[in-house]
């Protein structure tokens, strides 16, 4: 029996959990398919988190999460970041994005159309790339580092 009440996933190592995804059962449409996948996160200690997500029209969406003992608000936001990759794997919906300098740059156009068009350019980058808010906060941090972006505050 686990004696924490949360799990404290930002607390936890990689290589301590088992991330497991299969498809639970699929809906043909007339314009495409709505999917629903089972994601699994197992820690050695028995502590465990179930998802259930849905895939449409190149979204990844989270319906049903339950852990034992419970998630935070904080390791809510972490969940992500665990189970992005072999969700997406599973899922094909990654939609192909350059990694290194190219990668940076267009991170960097996509926060300045948002801002153009005055939206969210934060979310305009989480919905381009596919990633989580924190990882396309690293993104957009990295395009101000290679200089594609303004610095956020200026120096004194």
């Amino acid at each position: 029996m686990l004696a924490e009440s949360f799990i404290h996933l930002s607390g936890r190592n990689r290589p301590d959990g088992v991330v497991s995804v299969w498809p639970a059962w699929e809906v043909q449409e007339h314009d495409g398919a709505t999917a629903w996948y089972n994601a699994q996160l197992i820690f050695p200690d028995g502590a465990r988190v179930d998802v259930l997500a849905v895939v449409s029209e190149g979204h990844v969406l989270l319906e049903e999460v339950r852990a034992q003992p419970s998630l935070s608000l904080d390791d809510l936001t972490v969940l992500a970041d665990w189970i992005e990759g072999p969700l997406f794997e599973a899922c094909g919906a990654r939609s192909a994005w350059p990694h290194g300098v190219e990668g940076r740059r267009r991170v960097a156009e996509e926060y300045r159309a948002a801002q153009e068009q005055g939206i969210d350019p934060v979310l305009a980058v989480m919905r381009a790339t596919g990633h989580s808010r924190r990882r396309s906060l690293k993104l957009i941090a990295g395009a101000r580092d290679e200089g594609f972006l303004t610095p956020r505050h200026a120096r004194r």
